[in-house]
C-alpha cells in the first residue's frame, strides 16, 4: 500500500483524513453533499499511515450518522472488479470496519453488504470477523456454504482450511459451524479445527532457536545467521546471552561490542546496555563511529533502554549532538530527565519539528517528555504538531501535553478533542474540556448513552456528569 495522500489540515478533506474532531464539526455545518464526498474519499482511501493502530472506523461510522449518509458509494467499492485485482486487505479493511459498527448502531443496510462481502468477496475474513461481534447465529450458520465452497476439497483446500481456522482472528464462526446440524459443514469446519491444533503444536516442537547449553560463541553465530538471512536477532540473542553468559564471558562479549561481525556486534551491545556494563556507554559512543548502519541503530536503541544515572547524565553530555546519538540523548532526557533538562528536551523537540516536520518518529517521546516535565514554552510548537501531524496518536499524545503545558487547552483543543477519533483523546478531553461551552455539555451527554464508546471514555464523562445529569 502507497503512503497516503493527506490534504491540508486546513481543509475539510484534510481534517477528516487526521481524523481530528474539528472534522466532524466542520462537516456537520458544510452542505451536505460535499461532507459525504470527503467522508467517502476517507472511507475509500484509507487515509492512515499506519492502519493498525490508528483509529478511524467508529469515527467514520458516526459521522455517517450524524450526516445521514447513504451506502452506495461503500457497495461500488466493495464489489468493483479490482477487488479481484488487489486482495491487499488494506483496499477494504477501513470500510468493513466502518460497515461492523454502522451495524452495531442498527443500520440493516451495513449488516447487508457485509453478509454479501462475507460471501462473495475476497477479503471476506475480516468482514467475517466483524460479523462475529454483530451477527446473529442464523446469520452466521447462512454463510457457512459460500466461506467453505472457498476451499477446495483436495488435501491443498483442507490445509488451507485448517491454517485459515487456526488464524481466525474471531472463533464464533467457525464454533458455531462446528456444531451446525449439517453433517457436511460440522465434519469439515471439526477436521479443520483438529488439524490447526495439531500444527500448532508440531511448529511448537520444530522450535530452531536456542538451547539450552549454548555458549556465547553459539549465541553470536546464531545472530550472525539471521543477518544473513535479513532477519535481524540481536534482540532475542542479548536475552539469550543473560541465560548463558557468566563474569568469566565478559570480554569476549566486550570484544564482540567493539568489532565484532554485525549480528553479535548488536547483540553485544544491547547485552552490555541491558547489563548496565561500565564500559557500555563508551563502546555505543564508539559504535556511532565505526559501526554499519545497522550496528548504529542497535546502539542507539540500546542506549535509549538504559535506566541508569550515568546513562543520564550522558545523555546531557550528548543531546546537542548533530548525529542519531543526539536525537536519542534528547527522547532518554525526555523520558527519564528533570526539571533542570527541560531546555535541552524543548531544543530537542523544535529541532525534529523543524528538521523532520511534524511527523517524525522522534516526535512521540519527545511530545512525551515535554508533557512530563511541565513545559510550558513548548505549547505552541506542540499545537503545530497537533493540527499538522497525520497521526491521530502523535496528536493524541500533543493533547496530552497541552492538556499539561498550555492553560488555554480546556477552552480550546480540549473541544474539539471530545469528537477525535482516538478513545485516548477523547478520554483527555473529557477530563478537561470547559462545560461552558454548550457543545461540551451535549457531547459529553452523548457520550455517556452511545454504547459503541469505550469504557475508559464513558468512566471520564462520568466524573464530569451530575448525578441529575448536570455538567461539572
Amino acid at each position: 500500500m502507497f503512503d497516503p495522500v493527506i490534504a491540508p489540515s486546513g481543509t475539510l478533506l484534510g481534517l477528516l483524513q487526521r481524523g481530528r474532531g474539528d472534522g466532524t464539526l466542520h462537516a456537520l455545518t458544510a452542505p451536505r453533499s460535499e461532507a459525504l464526498a470527503a467522508l467517502n474519499h476517507c472511507v475509500l482511501r484509507d487515509p492512515r499511515h499506519d492502519w493498525q493502530v490508528e483509529n478511524r472506523s467508529l469515527y467514520y461510522a458516526r459521522l455517517y450518522l450524524d450526516l445521514h449518509g447513504e451506502l452506495d458509494a461503500v457497495e461500488a467499492h466493495l464489489f468493483d472488479p479490482e477487488d479481484v485485482l488487489d486482495t491487499d486487505e488494506s483496499r477494504t479493511g477501513l470500510a468493513l470496519a466502518v460497515l461492523g459498527h454502522l451495524a452495531s448502531y442498527g443500520r440493516r443496510d451495513a449488516l447487508g453488504l457485509l453478509r454479501r462481502y462475507a460471501a462473495h468477496g475476497t477479503n471476506w475474513a475480516w468482514a467475517l470477523d466483524e460479523l462475529a461481534l454483530r451477527d446473529d447465529d442464523a446469520g452466521l450458520r447462512a454463510l457457512a456454504a459460500p466461506v467453505l465452497a472457498r476451499f477446495a476439497a483436495d488435501a491443498e483446500g483442507e490445509a488451507e482450511l485448517a491454517a485459515t481456522v487456526r488464524d481466525a482472528f474471531e472463533p464464533r464462526p467457525w464454533r458455531l459451524w462446528a456444531d451446525d446440524p449439517r453433517e457436511s459443514v460440522a465434519t469439515r469446519v471439526r477436521a479443520a479445527q483438529e488439524a490447526g491444533s495439531f500444527d500448532r503444536w508440531q511448529r511448537q516442537m520444530r522450535s530452531t532457536g536456542p538451547r539450552p547449553g549454548w555458549s556465547v560463541r553459539a549465541v553470536f553465530e546464531w545472530a550472525q545467521q539471521g543477518v544473513e538471512r535479513g532477519t535481524a536477532l540481536h534482540v532475542p540473542a542479548a536475552r539469550c546471552l543473560t541465560a548463558v553468559a557468566g563474569p568469566e564471558d565478559r570480554p569476549e562479549i566486550v570484544r564482540a561490542a567493539q568489532d565484532g561481525a554485525e549480528g553479535a556486534r548488536c547483540t553485544a551491545l544491547r547485552y552490555l546496555a541491558d547489563s548496565n556494563d561500565p564500559d557500555a556507554l563508551v563502546l555505543i559512543e564508539g559504535a556511532l563511529a565505526t559501526g554499519s548502519t545497522a550496528v548504529v541503530e542497535a546502539a542507539v536503541d540500546a542506549f535509549e533502554r538504559m535506566r541508569s544515572l550515568a546513562a543520564v547524565d550522558r545523555a546531557r553530555g550528548w543531546a546537542r549532538r548533530p548525529d542519531p546519538l543526539g536525537a536519542a540523548a534528547g527522547r532518554v532526557l525526555a523520558c527519564r530527565g528533570g526539571i533542570q533538562d527541560r531546555d535541552l528536551v524543548l531544543a530537542a523537540l523544535r529541532e525534529a519539528v523543524r528538521g523532520e516536520g511534524p511527523d517524525a518518529p522522534t516526535l512521540w517521546t519527545l511530545v512525551d517528555g515535554a508533557g512530563r516535565l511541565g513545559i510550558a514554552c513548548a505549547a505552541p510548537v506542540l499545537r503545530h504538531i497537533y493540527r499538522e501531524t497525520a497521526s491521530s496518536h502523535l496528536r493524541g499524545r500533543a493533547a496530552r501535553a497541552l492538556a499539561a503545558t498550555d492553560p488555554s487547552y480546556g477552552t480550546g483543543f480540549a473541544v474539539e478533542c471530545l469528537w477525535d477519533c482516538e478513545e485516548s483523546t477523547r478520554e483527555i478531553a473529557a477530563r478537561h474540556a470547559e462545560t461552558g461551552d454548550t457543545r461540551v455539555v451535549e457531547r459529553l451527554r452523548r457520550l455517556a448513552a452511545d454504547p459503541a464508546e469505550e469504557a475508559e471514555v464513558q468512566t471520564a464523562v462520568r466524573s464530569r456528569i451530575g448525578p441529575e445529569g448536570t455538567a461539572v
